[in-house]
Parts: C-alpha cells; sequence; structure tokens
C-alpha cells in the first residue's frame, strides 16, 4: 500500500471519528474532578450547552483543518508539526463532547457539512504552500483564542467544569500559534483574515442553536 493512500485512510477514519463522536482524548479532561456548586439552573445549563457546542464545532473544523494541511504539506517535518496540533485538539473535541453529554445538550446536527468546508479550507491553504499554511494555522488559533477567551466572559461563573475545560484549550490553542509562527508561518493578508471571522461568525452563530 502505498503512503499516499495510507494517509487518505487515515484522514477517512479521521473524518468518520469525528463527525460520529468517537474522538478519544490522550490526556484526561481538565474538569474531570469538578463538580459545579451550586448545581446550575436550567438557564445556565442552556447557555454553558450552547456556548460547549460552539466549542465542539470548532474542533470539528480544526480536526477537518489540520488533516487536510497535513495531507498537502510538502515538508515533512510540517506534516508531523500538524499531526502532533491535531492530537491536542482531539483531546479538545473529546473534552467537549462529553461535556455536552454532561449538560444534556446535543452535538451540532451540521458537523458534517462544518467538516466539509473546513477540509476544503485547509486544502486551500496547503495548496499555497507551507508558510502560507502556517499562517493559517496562526490566524486560525488567534481567532479561536478570542473566541474563547469570550466564552470564558460568557459561561455562568459557578460552571466550573466547562470553565476548566475552555481555558486549558485556549492555553492550547495559543501554544500552537506560537509555534506556526516559530516555524516560518507568514501573516495572511487583510482580506483573508477578514473572510475568516466572517466565515467563523456564520458558524459560530448557527452552532448556537443547531
Amino acid at each position: 500500500m502505498s503512503p499516499a493512500l495510507d494517509a487518505w485512510i487515515i484522514a477517512a477514519d479521521t473524518m468518520l471519528r469525528t463527525v460520529s463522536g468517537g474522538a478519544q482524548a490522550r490526556r484526561p479532561s481538565p474538569a474531570r474532578d469538578l463538580v459545579n456548586d451550586p448545581a446550575l439552573s436550567p438557564e445556565a445549563q442552556r447557555l454553558s450547552g450552547a456556548l460547549m457546542r460552539v466549542d465542539h464545532v470548532g474542533e470539528v473544523c480544526a480536526q477537518a483543518l489540520y488533516e487536510a494541511q497535513a495531507l498537502g504539506a510538502r515538508d515533512p517535518a510540517q506534516r508531523d508539526h500538524l499531526r502532533q496540533a491535531a492530537q491536542e485538539e482531539t483531546d479538545h473535541l473529546a473534552w467537549t463532547a462529553r461535556r455536552l453529554e454532561e449538560l444534556g445538550a446535543h452535538r451540532s446536527w451540521l458537523n458534517p457539512l462544518w467538516y466539509a468546508g473546513a477540509f476544503a479550507l485547509g486544502s486551500l491553504a496547503a495548496k499555497a504552500g507551507d508558510r502560507w499554511s502556517l499562517g493559517f494555522v496562526i490566524e486560525t488559533e488567534r481567532q479561536v483564542g478570542a473566541h474563547l477567551a469570550d466564552h470564558l466572559n460568557r459561561l455562568p461563573e459557578h460552571d466550573v467544569a466547562s470553565r476548566a475545560v475552555v481555558t486549558q484549550m485556549k492555553d492550547d490553542e495559543a501554544r500552537h500559534a506560537e509555534a506556526a509562527a516559530k516555524a516560518g508561518g507568514r501573516p495572511l493578508p487583510w482580506p483573508v483574515r477578514q473572510a475568516m471571522r466572517a466565515a467563523a461568525k456564520v458558524m459560530t452563530t448557527t452552532a448556537h442553536y443547531l
């Protein structure tokens, strides 16, 4: 079996595990030993569920982006870098899925669509070249970090479990952006950054409910 075919089989497996909810974390959840006290009110539980659903969709997209970029990477070292970051994003995916279950909230019904769209964007970034692809990682992680910071401000203060998950995710995203910058990522042009923000706004607004 050729290495290229192996890579596409792995990509298909990643897609299936991501959209089916079968992703497994390697690191324990930051919320594993935390209990919300007092218990969340129905209104607070609904808000936390909606915000965590958006965060889970972000991780679905991250899986697709990194997988597509790794498939198109020219430099084996960059491919390894992307795979390592993707594993940490898999942790995030599993953590947010578990938190959604604990909150009695559903995953986005549009996850296959989010995955397909993000995979297409990742493929385009990879075709632009490795340094531009890394620049895409930098901008994506910075926007995700800002989005997570906003969620920390909006989550109910006594939802310590959700807040612990989001805080660890935010720290990881900052490291991913820093690592991509050190690896030679190029800053993206302003119109591209704005288009990414517009696409993210559509996704987050929709995923809040669906």
